[in-house]
């Protein structure tokens, strides 16, 4: 029986990254952009983010939340420039792209997959770490083939060769072809700083952040889920449908404290699985994993890369003063922090945490940073102890000279 979904969506995140110096000049060059306005996030129309993150986490985030409407106001009747710099001193800026209406993707095939592009972001935090996350939904089919087909291609297409995978040629109202997207992505990102900085990220495929919902008649009380393992893999895995593996929980964490949901973490995604049989699952879960979830996970992988650009730092011995201060500050602003007091929430980070192996991360960087600090304590304390070797032999030098003038 043909797998049909009932709903679906999925959220591609590119990570790129903006050098310190050139930071404020970037935010400038993004409000300069008529397409792209600086989000506001007020308590009473995101209340599920509101409620979801602790008052530290949140205001790192989502420093708008503290803005009363004469702060607003006021914000943007500023110079661009002014702007620019008051809103990159904030730890995060978020911004969004206008999209034109009723943007869809179209194939010239037959087989052919249809999409919508319903949402881009520009995610900023100002250490200089951001994301581009850009929001898609498959339309005209309720084949759950080709969404793994489409997850699949849309991850990869800013890879320097690309081959069409089962004849799915990507292409908008807003970008004509893949070469329009990717010099998109390139305007927007600019050049490679992360394969500069030697950080073992991909920057040719993006995250994925996928929900879909199937048809009850797939996953019920008489049909199990068992019957689904092989096809579910795929999907955790962001794998093509005629990829032949078993069903395995490698590198793979599954959270299912639901009857028929379940929600995946790999190193390369996240996705929730989930059955029309119950209704949570096509009304409130899609609305939360799309919010306070994904932020989450940006959170997340965010947490990831920076801890990466300070190791690299330490490691090569680049600024090393300032990548300690960096690491402190780090440690203290995020990394002490609880994300939230939801249980599910708490779940899902800490095995985003385990996924991404940030524990190991933070204990090599800490590690660097205790012996740097005691070789720095070391230098320093021989060099204090050169100064008071050189004074003492000065005052015992006064002290023969002047016993010799008293004879």
């Amino acid at each position: 029986m043909e797998l049909k979904t009932k709903y679906q969506y999925t959220y591609f995140l590119y990570p790129f990254m903006i050098k310190e110096n050139r930071y404020s000049k970037y935010i400038l060059k993004l409000l300069k952009n008529q397409s792209i306005k600086y989000k506001i996030f007020e308590k009473e129309k995101n209340i599920d983010i509101y409620n979801y993150f602790i008052p530290k986490i949140r205001n790192y985030m989502f420093s708008s939340f503290t803005f009363n409407k004469t702060k607003i106001n006021k914000l943007n009747e500023l110079a661009l420039d002014t702007k620019a710099a008051i809103i990159s001193k904030m730890p995060c800026a978020i911004f969004e792209y206008n999209l034109p209406k009723d943007i869809q993707g179209t194939t010239e095939q037959e087989n052919g997959i249809f999409f919508k592009i319903q949402n881009i972001e520009i995610i900023c935090f100002n250490t200089g770490v951001c994301f581009l996350s850009i929001k898609t939904n498959v339309e005209n089919t309720e084949k759950f083939t080709d969404i793994l087909n489409f997850n699949y291609k849309f991850r990869s297409i800013n890879e320097e060769t690309l081959n069409n995978y089962d004849n799915i040629r990507i292409q908008t109202d807003l970008f004509s072809d893949v070469k329009e997207l990717k010099t998109f992505i390139s305007e927007i990102a600019g050049s490679n700083q992360f394969e500069r900085k030697n950080l073992d990220i991909n920057q040719e495929k993006f995250f994925t952040y996928s929900y879909t919902c199937i048809d009850q008649s797939n996953w019920n009380v008489e049909e199990d889920f068992n019957n689904l393992k092989s096809i579910y893999t795929k999907y955790v895995k962001i794998l093509p449908n005629d990829n032949n593996i078993l069903f395995n929980t490698d590198q793979t964490k599954i959270m299912g404290n639901w009857n028929y949901a379940k929600l995946g973490l790999t190193k390369v995604g996240v996705t929730l699985f989930a059955s029309n049989i119950e209704i949570n699952n096509y009304t409130v879960f899609p609305h939360e994993f799309e919010n306070q979830y994904l932020y989450t996970y940006i959170l997340a992988l965010y947490v990831k890369i920076y801890i990466k650009t300070i190791n690299a730092d330490l490691k090569h011995g680049i600024n090393v003063t300032k990548a300690r201060k960096k690491f402190i500050e780090f440690t203290k602003n995020i990394w002490i922090q609880e994300i939230t007091e939801e249980d599910i929430g708490t779940q899902f980070y800490n095995n985003l945490k385990s996924v991404l192996e940030l524990d190991d991360l933070y204990l090599e960087t800490k590690n660097r940073y205790d012996i740097l600090y005691k070789e720095l304590n070391i230098e320093k304390n021989t060099k204090i102890n050169k100064i008071i070797v050189i004074i003492l032999l000065a005052s015992l030098i006064i002290n023969i000279l002047n016993f010799i003038a008293l004879i």
